[in-house]
């Protein structure tokens, strides 16, 4: 089993911090302090997400570059689509810098954003809420399922090995996948305002952790360490 770096003892680490804090509250019964402190909006758990997404972007981009200046143009190119994904998602977690930088939000996202805000995510279509529809429990099985189906797949699928490495996409540890169940039983037994925010930070810190050393680091040239 490959050992922990000081990189992933630390995003471990807050992993871990961050779901005992959330059961700490609930246990104590601290949900106002939990909902306007600890996940307050705009707060460190928000801005923990926003900052995270935004460096496994980079990472994302850094193994770009990578890709290009060893001659792989497809892997390259996905590469770069996932860090854009990861922009995109930085973006819309702080509202694309509205309350920073004390923007207005047009009138047509007024009538159409249940948060009167300048997020997509929060547009509702046809009296649904897109979050739920389009980022919601579906996402959320996704995320599992990459968590979980392929690290078990990877390695014994010929299909699945080649083409997770043809088209760059790092494949998660067991440790990963466990972090993951972990965070999600957490949320399931939990009841408390603003609880997501923290699974949302949680999966954040997990896409670094997998992003600087995925499980078939050879398929980005660089060799495992151990």
């Amino acid at each position: 089993m490959r050992s922990f770096s000081p990189a992933d003892q630390i995003l471990f680490g807050l992993m871990n911090a961050s779901l005992l804090f959330t059961i700490a509250y609930w246990i104590l019964g601290f949900d106002r302090q939990f909902a306007t402190g600890f996940a307050i909006e705009d707060g460190p758990v928000e801005y923990g997400t926003a900052l995270m997404l935004l460096v496994s972007a980079l990472v994302l981009a850094w193994q770009a570059v990578r890709q290009f200046r060893m001659g792989q143009a497809l892997a390259g190119v996905c590469l770069v689509v996932y860090a854009l994904i990861f922009v995109f998602g930085t973006g819309e977690e702080i509202s694309w810098g509205q309350r920073i930088l004390g923007l207005e939000t047009p009138d047509y996202l007024m009538e159409r954003n249940y948060q009167e805000e300048i997020t997509l995510h929060n547009i509702v279509v046809g009296g649904k809420q897109l979050t739920k529809t389009v980022f919601g429990g579906g996402l959320t099985v996704a995320i599992l399922l990459y968590l979980l189906a392929l690290p078990a797949l990877y390695g014994k699928s010929a299909v699945v090995t080649r083409l997770a490495d043809r088209l760059a996409v790092p494949v998660p540890l067991w440790r990963h996948g466990i972090m993951g169940v972990g965070a999600s039983v957490v949320m399931l037994v939990v009841d408390i305002p603003r609880q997501w925010e923290v699974y949302e930070l949680v999966f954040s810190l997990l896409t670094v952790s997998i992003f600087l050393a995925p499980a078939n680091l050879a398929a980005f040239g660089r060799r495992t360490a151990t």
